[in-house]
């Protein structure tokens, strides 16, 4: 057995209407308030006055005037209103200095390295509340976007969910990163001479071979790798306290100028012009879809955005 409810059902057009009516005290001028007609507002008003059992507005000469129960609603209606406005409006920008909270990120060691001065530093500037968490990159960071665990992935985005917005940030040319003093900063660098260095390869995987094999192997010509790491930060390393050679993306400055210097220069090291066609390492920012509209996570994809691209300070 279904029973119905005595109350009556409410929407929102009736406090947009009764809003109007109170204010205006008038039915002609609160229908074109609300851009309706006056008989359609008429209509509003009888069916207001039977929900609320009060006549609301009453003759009196050539005007209208409201009953005491009208006169005790109008704040009420007003403030009714403009909760309903903020509530069904569009998001508003937010105020950086406002914000408070942890923002997530993942990414390669290497980029978080060179792109976290800039970021720190524009967020002690605009947003001091705002605090960064960097994690190490995983092998798939899909879900961690999906499931909240990070806000936004920045790096080579390779594996993104079909859901995922993707925006590419810069586009870098790999380099040969060797020590001071290497035999290979001798001189000018040829295929051959790379290819019989010793050589570290940075494979999250495991993996010995990448695009330089492929490269090399166009000319017939074939190099050793005798350790492969996780990590550009570790290679690098290697490379400066050892006559290996690792592969490293050129300063983010040969794409646009940045504020950062670049690990290699940290370590000593020297970046040799590769004479081989290699592709170009793309590294761009993923976030999930919920936060494309989300005021504080605007502000971190431009602050991200500034951070690569600002000009040098």
């Amino acid at each position: 057995m279904l029973v119905s409810s005595s109350k009556p059902v409410i929407d929102a057009n009736l406090a947009l209407a009764l809003d109007a009516l109170l204010a205006e005290q008038s039915v002609t001028r609160a229908a074109a308030r609300l851009h309706t007609s006056p008989a359609a507002m008429s209509r509003t008003l009888a069916r207001l006055r039977r929900i609320l059992q009060d006549p609301l507005l009453v003759r009196a000469g050539q005007t209208m005037v409201p009953t005491p129960r009208a006169q005790a609603l109008r704040d009420e209606a007003a403030t009714v209103v403009r909760r309903l406005e903020a509530l069904l409006s569009p998001g508003s920008g937010v105020d950086p200095a406002a914000l408070r909270g942890t923002f997530t990120l993942q990414t390669a060691d290497i980029i978080g390295a060179a792109l976290a001065p800039g970021l720190l530093g524009l967020a002690r500037q605009e947003a001091p509340g705002v605090s960064l968490r960097v994690r190490a990159e995983e092998l798939e960071a899909g879900p961690a976007l999906r499931d909240g665990r990070i806000d936004l992935e920045i790096g080579s985005i390779d594996h993104a969910d079909p859901e995922t917005r993707v925006e590419e940030l810069v586009t870098l040319r790999m380099t040969a990163a060797v020590r001071a003093g290497h035999p290979l900063a001798e001189g000018p660098l040829t295929p051959a001479g790379l290819a019989a260095a010793e050589h570290v390869a940075v494979s999250r995987r495991g993996r010995f071979t990448g695009p330089l094999d492929t490269a090399l192997a166009e000319h017939g010509l074939s190099r050793r790798v005798t350790a492969v790491l996780p990590s550009h930060l570790a290679a690098m390393i290697l490379a400066a306290r050892s006559d290996v050679v690792c592969l490293a993306p050129a300063p983010l400055a040969d794409a646009a100028p940045s504020p950062f210097t670049h690990p290699a220069t940290a370590l000593g090291l020297r970046l040799l012009d590769i004479p081989l066609p290699l592709p170009p390492l793309t590294i761009g920012m993923a976030w999930h879809p919920r936060h494309a509209a989300d005021g504080a996570h605007h502000w971190l994809r431009g602050a991200v955005r500034r951070a690569v691209q600002a000009p040098t300070s």
